[in-house]
């Protein structure tokens, strides 16, 4: 009796070593970061697109380091973190999509693009340099001016999940 308590106290404690012996860092936020990176840097993102948004790039590069620093044990440095995040955003366009019969938009789209590259010193193979986008539909009867905080919110909101789940999620 005491050599079945014994081997299964023992194969407990193998399995905890086991466990604990894995390289990837899990957390409630869907990351995986594997626990030889410490540090994040978020260079400024540049508004390059054809209509631009004046407090877009500055607003969308502190949303990054934002969700990093609070999702993530990372530590924000100014540049050479071991995830590195620098690009642009190239896209920033209104177009009407539903058009009715005379000729008038029942609705409007904002779209963001935004090109990323992001580079792991730590595993090169995760490094990628792409676009994301999204957009939001609005009525045509509401004021773009109106509408643009808004809509603008929501879009960042998802281009910034987006990019985190690129970067860190793994799935």
């Amino acid at each position: 009796m005491n050599t079945s308590r014994t081997l299964r106290w023992g194969a407990c404690f193998a399995l905890l070593f086991l466990l604990s012996a894995c390289k990837v860092q899990y957390s409630f936020t869907g990351a995986s970061i594997s626990p030889e990176v410490k540090t994040v840097s978020i260079a400024p993102f540049v508004n390059v697109a054809p209509l631009v948004n004046p407090t877009l790039a500055s607003n969308f590069t502190e949303a990054l380091k934002e969700r990093f620093v609070t999702q993530t044990s990372l530590s924000l440095q100014d540049f050479a973190g071991d995830l590195a995040f620098s690009g642009e955003i190239v896209g920033y366009e209104v177009a009407p999509v539903a058009i009715q019969g005379n000729e008038t938009a029942a609705l409007n789209r904002l779209t963001i693009t935004v090109k990323v590259k992001f580079v792991n010193v730590k595993d090169e193979k995760a490094n990628f340099e792409r676009s994301f986008s999204f957009y939001t539909d609005y009525p045509a009867s509401q004021s773009f001016a109106d509408s643009e905080p808004a809509l603008v919110s929501t879009i960042q909101e998802k281009l910034i999940d987006d990019i985190f789940n690129a970067a860190v999620a793994n799935w």
